[in-house]
C-alpha cells in the first residue's frame, strides 16, 4: 500500500473540541483530486429532525415481523415473471437526469423477459414505502432438473466444501455466480442505469462469446435496492435509513431483501454500485480490515479485479475517467477501510464473494442536482452511466476468466471454518502492496452459548440464523467451563462454514484507536455485548451434548403468578417496553413502583398472557399491596433522527415529530408529556413563537430527554440541567463500559453502551445514571484531539448519562451515549424507554 498518499477522506475535519460541534457532510471532489466520501456518520444524526412517517414505519415494522426469505429455488430458466407495472410519477427524480425513472423499470424487464429467453426478473420483497424491489437473474436457459443441480452444487460448497473441492462435474458445470447491487443510495443513480445497459446486452446479444459466457455463469442484479429513494432523490429509503449501514443489523426490508439475494445465490463476485466521488473508486479498502474476514482469498482476486475494471473506465476515453483511485493501493490507512460489517460488499465477503463499491465519478446529487444546468446534469448522468457499465462488464469477464480460482478460494473459505483451522499468516507482497499495515487477524472461539428464555436470547439467535448462521440446541443441561447451563440452551458451534460471520456479530471487538489515525464509520458493534442476550465465550471446549439444529428459536414469554395475584413486569428489553405501551393501548390501568417496574391488575392476566406469548416477555407474582404511581401512556414529541424514530415505534411509542421548523411555525407541546430532542431543534435558532413555546413546556413540568450534541446543546441554551458537556472527537465510536449508578436509566442496565461522538457531563445539581468505566473503549476507535484531550481518559470515570429536576420541576435524563443507534443496540433501547415513563411523570 502506497502510503505517500495524503488522508483524502476525513483528516483533521473530524477532530470535535472541547465546544459541542456537529461535523458536517464533504463536498465532493472535483475529478483530478482523491476521491473523497461523506462523513459516516452524517447531519441526520443530528440536525435533520425526522418528519412523522407513520405509514412507512408501520409497513417497514409489519414486514421486520412477518418476512419471508426469499429463496432461488429449483425452477428452471427463464422463469418470466409478469411484473406489476405502476403509474407513472412525473416527479421521479430520476428523469430530470435523463435517466430511468422507477415506474419505468418494471415495463422495460418484462419486455426483456418476453424478447429473450435468458432474462428472468422477479420481486423479492418490498421497501420501506412499499415499492417493490426487482431481482434480475440473465443466464443460459436451463430445466428445472439442471436449475435444481445447480442448487445442490451450492450446496455442497457450503456444507461439504471437502466434496466439493474434488467434485469434478462441479467444477465443468457450475455456473459462476456474479451479484450487482446497482442502487443502494437512493439519490447514486446511474447503477441503476448502466446494470440494465448489461443487461439489455447479455439478453440480446448473438455472438458466440455472449452465448458461451451465460452457458457458465448466472447474473444476478438487483436493478434498485432503494426504490424510495431514487423516486424521491434521497440517500436513505423511505423510512429514513441508510440500507448501506443496515447490514449488521437487517432492520430495513431492503436489507433483507439482498441479505437473502447474496445467501441465496452465494456469488463468487459482487459489485455495490455508487457515486460520487469526483474520480471514480474502486475497492479493495485500506486498512484495517476485518479481523474475521479470510483476507488472503479475498485481496488475491480483489486488487486484479480492481485493476480490471480501471483499465475499463480508461478505455471509455472521457477525461474525468484517465484512472480510478483504488484505496488499497492508493490511500492511507484508515481513510477507505473495510473493518465493519455493515456495508454491503463487506458483509457480502463473510458469505463468500469478493466485494467491492465502486464510486462513479461525477456529482449530479444534492446541491448539485438543483444548481447545475440540466444540460451538465445529464452529461455527467452518461459518464456515471459509462462507468457503471464498464466496471460490471469488466467484472464479469474477470469472473468467468478466474472462475476456477474464483470457486477453489469459495470452497476454501468455507473449508477453514468447518476445519477450525486459523487464518493463515498473510506475508508481506503476497499482491503488490500488502505490508504489515494489512494484516489483521483474529483467534476463533471453539463456541458461543446462548441461554434460552428471555425475548433477547430469541431475537439474537432468529437473526444469527437469518444470516445464515448455524445455532444449535442442547437436549439436555450440561456443564461447560465450569458454568451448568439448562437444556434448551443455544450454542454456535464455530466450526461451521460461516465462522467469520458468526463472530464478527457475536465478539466483543477490539479497540483499533493505536492502529489508524481516523475511522470513516463505526468500528466498534457487538451484538453479544449489545444485544441484551447473555453471551458466553468458550475459548477451546465444546460440550459433550446431544445438540440439534435450530430453524428458528421460538419465544418463550410465560406469566408466573397465581391466578388473582397482580402481576409485575420488569422493563429490560425492548419487547418488555413494548408490552407496557400494549397494555396502556387497550386501557388497562398500569403503576409504576420503580423505573423498571410496572405493576400490572390481575383482572389483565388474559392480556398479559397474549403479551407473553406474542412478546416472549415474562410477568411475575407482584408484592402482596404493591401500589406506585399510575403509569399513563405519555404523550411525546421528538425533535429525533429517523432512527430513533423507528426504535421508538418498535417499542409501541406515539411520537409526535417536531423542529426548530415546525416550532417557529407554530406548532404547539401543549399536550406533550416529554420532549425529546437529539436532531433538527436549536434554541437559538427558535423565533419568538417557537421560544416561547419551549419556554412555557419547560415552566408548567414538562420532562425533556436529550441526546448528542444537538440535545447537549439545548440543554444549555434552554437551562434545563445544570450540566456541562464536553465531547470526544466527532469520528469517535464504539462499545464501552459503564458503570450504572441511578435509579431510572442506571436501574438494571447492561455494563455495557455504545456511543457516537461520546459526550459526558461535568457539575453539580444532578444525578449520575451511568458513567464511562475506568477504561472505557471496549471496541472501535476513539483518540484524544490534537491537544491530547477529549479522549477516552479524560471521558473515564464521567458522567455518561444523567437525570434531575428542572427549574419547572420537571423531569430531565440526558444521554451522552446511543442507546437508539441505527435501531441497532436492542439491549438499550428499554433505558431509553424508562427514562421516557420517568420524564413523562
Amino acid at each position: 500500500m502506497d502510503l505517500s498518499r495524503t488522508l483524502a477522506g476525513l483528516g483533521s475535519a473530524l477532530l470535535t473540541a472541547a465546544l459541542i460541534v456537529s461535523p458536517g457532510p464533504a463536498t465532493a471532489a472535483p475529478a483530478d483530486t482523491p476521491s473523497t466520501r461523506d462523513f459516516g456518520n452524517g447531519p441526520e444524526r443530528n440536525e435533520v429532525a425526522a418528519l412523522e412517517s407513520a405509514g412507512v414505519l408501520a409497513r417497514t415494522l409489519a414486514a421486520g415481523d412477518a418476512h419471508e426469505r426469499w429463496r432461488p429455488g429449483q425452477r428452471g430458466y427463464p422463469r418470466r415473471t409478469e411484473l406489476p407495472v405502476y403509474p407513472e410519477n412525473p416527479d421521479d427524480r430520476s428523469i430530470k437526469l435523463g435517466l430511468i425513472p422507477y415506474h419505468a423499470i418494471a415495463p422495460k424487464l418484462n419486455a426483456l423477459q418476453k424478447a429473450s429467453n435468458r432474462v428472468s426478473a422477479e420481486v423479492i420483497g418490498k421497501s420501506a414505502g412499499g415499492r417493490d424491489l426487482y431481482l434480475v437473474t440473465v443466464t443460459a436457459p436451463e430445466s428445472a432438473r439442471e436449475a435444481a443441480r445447480q442448487d445442490q452444487w451450492k450446496t455442497l460448497i457450503e456444507d461439504k466444501p471437502w466434496a466439493a473441492k474434488y467434485d469434478k462435474s462441479l467444477k465443468s458445470g457450475y455456473k459462476t455466480p456474479v451479484w450487482i447491487n446497482a442502487n443502494i443510495h437512493g439519490n447514486e443513480w446511474e447503477g441503476t442505469d448502466g446494470a440494465l445497459r448489461v443487461i439489455e446486452r447479455l439478453a440480446t446479444a448473438t455472438d458466440a462469446a455472449t452465448t458461451g459466457f451465460l452457458e457458465r455463469s448466472r447474473v444476478y442484479v438487483t436493478v434498485t435496492n432503494n426504490p424510495d429513494g431514487r423516486i424521491a432523490g434521497t440517500r436513505a429509503n423511505g423510512a429514513g435509513f441508510d440500507i448501506n449501514r443496515d447490514h449488521a443489523t437487517s432492520s430495513q426490508p431492503e436489507s433483507r431483501a439482498v441479505r437473502d439475494v447474496v445467501i441465496g445465490t452465494q456469488p463468487f463476485v459482487m459489485l455495490d454500485e455508487h457515486g460520487y466521488t469526483g474520480t471514480t473508486l474502486i475497492e479493495p479498502a485500506t486498512p484495517p480490515h476485518g479481523q474475521n474476514y479470510e483476507y488472503d482469498l479475498y485481496i488475491k482476486h480483489a486488487l486484479p479485479n480492481a485493476l480490471g475494471m480501471e483499465a475499463a473506465i480508461q478505455k471509455l476515453g472521457y477525461p474525468e475517467t484517465t484512472r480510478a483511485d483504488i484505496p488499497f493501493r492508493d490511500y492511507a490507512p484508515g481513510d477507505w477501510d473495510d473493518w465493519p460489517p455493515i456495508f454491503t460488499p463487506m458483509y457480502a465477503m463473510y458469505q463468500g464473494a469478493i466485494g467491492h463499491t465502486v464510486e462513479i465519478p461525477l456529482a449530479v446529487n444534492n446541491a448539485n442536482y438543483t444548481t447545475l444546468p440540466v444540460e451538465e446534469l445529464r452529461r455527467r448522468s452518461a459518464i456515471n452511466t459509462d462507468v457503471a457499465a464498464a466496471t460490471i462488464e469488466a467484472a464479469l469477464t474477470y469472473a468467468d476468466t478466474n472462475r476456477s480460482s474464483l470457486l477453489a478460494g469459495q470452497i476454501e473459505q468455507f473449508r477453514r471454518g468447518w476445519a477450525g483451522e486459523p487464518s493463515p499468516v498473510i506475508p508481506d507482497g503476497f499482491v503488490e502492496g500488502f505490508g504489515p499495515e494489512d494484516r489483521y487477524s483474529t483467534t476463533f472461539p471453539r463456541a458461543y452459548v446462548i441461554p434460552a428464555g428471555t425475548p433477547a436470547a430469541t431475537r439474537l439467535v432468529n437473526h444469527l440464523i437469518d444470516n445464515d448462521v448455524r445455532v444449535e440446541r442442547a437436549q439436555r443441561d450440561f456443564t461447560l467451563n465450569h458454568r451448568r447451563y439448562a437444556a434448551g440452551t443455544y450454542l454456535v458451534d464455530m466450526r461451521q462454514p460461516k465462522r467469520g460471520l458468526a463472530n464478527v456479530l457475536l465478539e466483543a471487538g477490539r479497540d483499533i484507536s493505536d492502529l489508524v489515525p481516523q475511522m470513516y464509520d463505526i468500528s466498534g458493534w457487538s451484538h453479544g455485548l449489545l444485544w441484551g442476550a447473555t453471551v458466553d465465550i468458550s475459548r477451546t471446549a465444546f460440550p459433550r451434548v446431544a445438540t440439534a439444529p435450530v430453524r428458528e428459536a421460538a419465544l418463550e414469554g410465560r406469566v408466573e403468578a397465581r391466578k388473582g395475584r397482580d402481576l409485575q413486569l420488569t422493563l429490560r428489553d425492548g419487547n418488555d417496553v413494548r408490552a407496557v405501551n400494549e397494555l396502556l393501548t387497550q386501557g388497562i390501568k398500569l403503576r409504576r413502583t420503580g423505573a423498571a417496574t410496572v405493576v400490572v391488575p390481575a383482572e389483565a392476566r388474559p392480556e398479559a398472557t397474549a403479551l407473553a406469548q406474542s412478546l416472549g416477555v415474562r410477568f411475575t407474582a407482584a408484592p402482596p399491596g404493591a401500589k406506585g404511581e399510575v403509569l399513563g401512556r405519555p404523550v411525546i414529541a421528538g425533535a429525533i433522527s429517523a432512527d430513533e424514530l423507528f426504535a421508538l415505534k418498535e417499542m409501541g411509542f406515539t411520537v409526535r415529530t417536531v423542529s426548530t421548523a415546525l416550532l417557529n411555525g407554530g406548532a404547539s407541546l401543549d399536550d406533550a408529556d416529554t420532549l425529546i430532542v437529539s436532531s433538527g431543534l436549536s434554541y437559538a435558532a427558535l423565533n419568538a413563537t417557537g421560544k416561547a413555546t419551549v419556554d412555557a413546556f419547560l415552566a408548567r413540568g414538562g420532562g425533556v430527554v436529550t441526546r448528542g450534541a444537538t440535545g447537549a446543546n439545548f440543554n444549555a441554551a434552554a437551562g434545563v440541567l445544570p450540566a456541562v458537556a464536553t465531547a470526544g472527537r466527532g469520528d469517535a465510536n464504539g462499545v464501552v463500559d459503564v458503570v450504572n449508578a441511578g435509579p431510572v436509566v442506571g436501574a438494571g442496565s447492561l455494563p455495557h453502551s455504545f456511543v457516537y461522538s461520546p459526550i459526558w457531563f461535568t457539575g453539580t445539581g444532578f444525578t449520575v445514571e451511568q458513567r464511562y468505566g475506568a477504561d472505557p473503549l471496549v471496541a472501535g476507535h476513539w483518540l484524544p484531539t490534537a491537544a491530547g484531550t477529549n479522549g477516552p481518559a479524560q471521558a473515564a470515570g464521567q458522567a455518561a448519562v444523567v437525570s434531575g429536576t428542572t427549574a419547572g420541576a420537571g423531569r430531565a435524563v440526558l444521554f451522552g451515549t446511543e442507546p437508539l443507534f441505527r435501531a441497532h443496540p436492542k439491549g438499550l433501547y428499554a433505558q431509553y424507554a424508562r427514562a421516557l415513563f420517568w420524564t413523562a411523570g
